[in-house]
């Protein structure tokens, strides 16, 4: 059996959660392939990064169209030091699924913005992107993760709809299951 590399960026700890809850109901859903352990961009190196044909990549939305790093106040680095370690990296073939964390009330006028930037970043290398969520059920001004009317990914808010995301991340995982 081949596994699905769950990787994401943190800083409080919610998207490291988020990863484990995937990882757990993943294992239920898709039948020849199993979840690898997630683990945080600052811990892998490339090798072990490139090593899956299937990937699911998460990230919070910290600053201003950035993506989180050290330049957002994350001490121990996060996507923005690991995507340069990736430049050159041939992602053809490759199957990428995105999950972005944000406060929809707070930050409504850059909602999710941040998973803008792995979309662009691995669909650019070659991924297929699969994954993709519709925007209703959300209140927000404006945000860069959607594209053509859609977000790039499982959009979750845990600050003002906690209570949903477990019912998005069941039928999120359903629908890329038999893509991955």
């Amino acid at each position: 059996m081949s596994d699905i590399g769950i990787y994401f960026g943190t800083d409080t700890g919610t998207t490291r959660l988020i990863a484990k809850k995937l990882a757990k109901k993943l294992d239920a859903i898709v039948t020849g392939k199993t979840a690898a352990k997630p683990l945080n961009v600052n811990r892998t190196g490339v090798e072990q990064f490139m090593a899956h044909d299937s990937l699911i990549l998460g990230t919070p939305t910290y600053g201003i169209n950035q993506l989180p790093g050290k330049s957002t106040n994350i001490a121990e680095g996060s996507w923005e030091e690991f995507l340069p370690l990736l430049e050159g990296q041939d992602f053809s073939g490759k199957v990428v699924a995105l999950y972005g964390l944000g406060d929809q009330e707070k930050y409504s006028g850059r909602f999710v913005d941040s998973m803008i930037h792995l979309y662009r970043f691995f669909s650019e290398r070659g991924a297929g992107i699969v994954g993709q969520t519709d925007t209703d059920g959300y209140s927000f001004e404006f945000s860069m993760a959607v594209v053509e009317g859609r977000f790039v990914g499982l959009v979750l808010d845990q600050q003002t709809q906690p209570l949903l995301s477990e019912e998005r991340m069941d039928r999120w995982l359903a629908d890329i299951g038999p893509q991955l």
